[in-house]
């Protein structure tokens, strides 16, 4: 992961002048220590005894594991140092930044003025902890929630989630794609003039995103789109502070209206901002690999007995938890500390995120306003929110930020939506647990040959999701359409993936955690969210689904 940092923990070195693995290596092959001087009471315990009590054995394995945990190096928690470690939280708003701002948001202020604006602290509050169950999941167990859904009964969430993934591999990842292509083609075909049709911008784009993923070439990419998507976000900014909307409009975050013809935004905005309820497991998997916090912590307290191993195949959901109250105190501070990272990196994220998507549809309402915003040159409409205000030479600064924010989000899927089929595949299928990772440092020939290892489904998804995606937007050249209904998709599913999040935090997290069981107000805001948004879920395919299939039925 681009945003992952590099921690370089020093190691106290054995008094002895040879290294402490040959050391270790000495007495496994010759069965008996050196002789050493008499050690001191403290440290004639050694780690595993300070670690695990008196009669623990003295294995080497052992000890090793405990020396690990007894040297851990703590993050620096000064505000001015958090930034440095945020990951997945900034990554989970980067995939929403794109589609969503720059496509749904302002094609709601284009159509509709302010009236959906309602719409915006709905999706951004009642969402909230739906991404921070997976979160809090994967700080508080050193596993991803996927493993959690395997406990289930016959794994059907797991059957669920590589299902409507697959489907979002085509069709929301299309919706993705083409808001990226539609950048270029204004820029070359609108502007250049060269005859290239809006899918080839797409198919361009796939591609270089696949060869990029599978070298390994991720964090020089993400470094310099970040930093262009930076441009966007300040420029936003700048433009906003010309020309603010009036006060009196905001009323309209209070008073709820669904104007005719809005249906497909709202779900659209409920579905895909900040991002869809499906990425939470995105980052849940991101959160893991990167190995901080529990996540580094869980092998070693395998090792040593302080939390079991999971195994999918006899899934046990004690055998996920973690009793932070056995494990050594400057581990729990390290767990603690990187939690507490976490959930920063999370709401920053966050709250960036909805600032800037009200931000685009009221400079949407204010500068396009009445405009149907539709047609593969939206990019171009779009941008006249910069030139109109400032002037023309803000199009480059938008086309430039804009790029970088929705090729981002399209990168991002390519990685994320087949990272979690591979997950979901290593926890239903024995071969393919046999032979787990994605990450390059853990591949070997057996990973690279055999087809159903992890790593292997994982490239096959992101194949097909390029190939049914580039074909959807071949068939389908609506940039605004297809990326509505790529978001009202994620919306449809949103329900399910919060109540799964939540229900295994509850039932896994131990009650008498303090630190990562769910507080009294988490909880009940977190059921009364779910209701609101499973209501307006059903109200929704009842009025758009349901009652015009029973309709068309009727009069058939």
């Amino acid at each position: 992961l681009s945003a992952t940092p590099t921690i370089v923990r020093v190691r106290r070195q054995p008094k002895s002048s040879e290294p402490r693995k040959t050391q270790m290596a000495d007495k496994l092959e010759n069965g008996t220590p050196e002789p050493q001087s008499p050690p001191s009471e403290a440290t004639s315990k050694g780690p595993v005894g300070l670690v695990l009590g008196d009669d623990a054995s003295s294995d080497p394995v052992l000890e090793q594991a405990a020396a690990d945990l007894e040297e851990l190096e703590l993050p620096n928690m000064f505000w001015g140092s958090l930034i440095m470690y945020f990951g997945p939280g900034i990554i989970l708003m980067m995939t929403g930044i794109g589609t969503s701002h720059l496509v749904t948001a302002p094609t709601a202020g284009g159509r509709f003025e302010y009236e959906l604006l309602w719409c915006i602290p709905i999706a951004y509050v009642f969402k909230y902890y739906g991404f921070e169950m997976a979160f809090r999941f994967t700080n508080a167990t050193g596993s991803s929630i996927v493993e959690a859904y395997a406990t289930s009964w016959k794994k059907w969430p797991l059957w669920y989630v590589m299902g409507t993934t697959l489907l979002q591999c085509a069709i929301g990842q299309a919706g993705r794609l083409i808001a990226a292509a539609a950048v270029l083609y204004y820029l070359f075909t609108v502007w250049a003039g060269f005859a290239i049709p809006t899918w080839v911008y797409g198919l361009v784009l796939a591609v270089v995103s696949v060869a990029i993923i599978l070298r390994g070439s991720y964090r020089a990419v993400e470094t310099s789109a970040k930093a262009a998507a930076g441009i966007l976000v300040i420029s936003t900014l700048a433009v906003y502070l010309v020309r603010p909307a009036p006060p009196s409009e905001f009323v309209h975050f209070f008073i709820i209206e669904t104007p005719a013809g809005s249906w497909l935004i709202i779900a659209a905005f409920l579905g895909l901002l900040p991002t869809g309820m499906d990425v939470s497991l995105q980052a849940s998997e991101w959160g893991k690999a990167k190995r901080v916090g529990m996540s580094r912590l869980r092998g070693q307290l395998e090792i040593l007995g302080l939390a079991k191993q999971f195994d999918p195949f006899a899934p046990r959901k004690e055998d996920l938890a973690v009793n932070t109250a056995a494990i050594p105190e400057h581990a729990r501070r390290y767990a603690s500390h990187w939690f507490r990272i976490g959930l920063w990196d999370f709401r920053f994220g966050h709250v960036v995120s909805g600032i800037l998507a009200v931000i685009f549809l009221v400079l949407s309402a204010m500068w396009l306003y009445p405009n149907e915003v539709q047609g593969v040159d939206v990019m171009g409409e779009i941008a006249q929110i910069f030139t109109r205000s400032v002037g023309p030479w803000m199009m480059v600064v938008f086309l430039v930020g804009g790029f970088a924010a929705t090729f981002s989000t399209a990168f991002n899927y390519f990685d994320g939506w087949p990272r979690i089929v591979g997950a979901c595949s290593r926890n239903l299928f024995r071969g393919t647990a046999s032979l787990p990772g994605t990450a390059q440092s853990q591949l070997t020939a057996a990973h690279r040959k055999t087809w159903y290892s992890e790593y292997n489904i994982y490239r096959m998804t992101m194949v097909y999701s390029l190939i049914a995606s580039v074909l959807i937007i071949y068939g389908y050249e609506r940039p605004v359409e297809l990326v509505l209904l790529a978001s009202a998709l994620a919306f449809f599913v949103a329900p399910v993936i919060f109540f799964l999040n939540l229900y295994y935090c509850l039932t896994i997290i131990p009650k008498e955690d303090k630190l990562f069981y769910p507080s009294a107000f988490a909880r009940w805001f977190s059921y009364l969210s779910l209701t609101i948004f499973t209501g307006l879920s059903g109200i929704l395919i009842w009025y758009r689904v349901i009652n015009p299939f029973l309709q068309l039925i009727t009069q058939g």
